[in-house]
């Protein structure tokens, strides 16, 4: 695995105590390297998937970085495409082998984070299995002037990002 380490690439592997980031104190961390017990679905080395002792349907369950990084902007740029990609997996994975119609994919940044560890959500999802789209209420822009603002400052803030990580 490659990973930044004081403005350096280096490479680690999941299992080192000394991999930079991981802790002792974060659950997702301490599944990932065994000392809690989870229904592993997935374990290539960089990535754990395992089944949410939660569910909202049976089959949910979590991917999740084996370096430790809460946030999704905090995910090495190595490690995008994977996630991305074991995601595509999981989502497959729970159409057809638990007949699955389709699957909700959701990661929560910072807030609503029960375990402050990024964790990629894949549920099973079926006509009428009483999930009602997204799970908070939504709104309306109060005017045209108000929408074309956000549009204009994200849009010069994604620019910015870009021209600040091409450096």
């Amino acid at each position: 695995m490659v990973l930044p380490h004081n403005n350096m690439w280096v490479v680690a592997t999941p299992d080192d105590p000394t991999m930079p980031g991981n802790r002792a104190d974060c659950l997702f961390c301490r599944i990932a390297a065994g000392e809690v017990a989870a229904d592993v679905v997935l374990d290539d080395g960089d990535f754990l998937a395992f089944l949410d002792h939660r569910p909202l349907f049976p089959g949910h369950c979590l991917l999740i970085p084996k370096r430790h990084c809460e946030p999704l902007t905090d995910l090495p740029p190595a490690l995008a495409a994977p996630l991305v990609e074991n995601t595509q997996v999981r989502c497959t994975a729970v159409e057809q082998q638990l007949g699955a119609e389709g699957t909700f994919v959701a990661v929560n940044n910072r807030i609503s984070q029960s375990v402050p560890h990024l964790h990629v959500h894949v549920v099973p999802r079926r006509a009428k299995d009483g999930l009602r789209g997204f799970f908070w209420p939504r709104s309306k822009y109060r005017d045209e002037s108000e929408r074309e603002a956000v549009r204009l400052a994200l849009l010069h803030g994604v620019a910015g990002l870009k021209s600040s990580t091409q450096r």
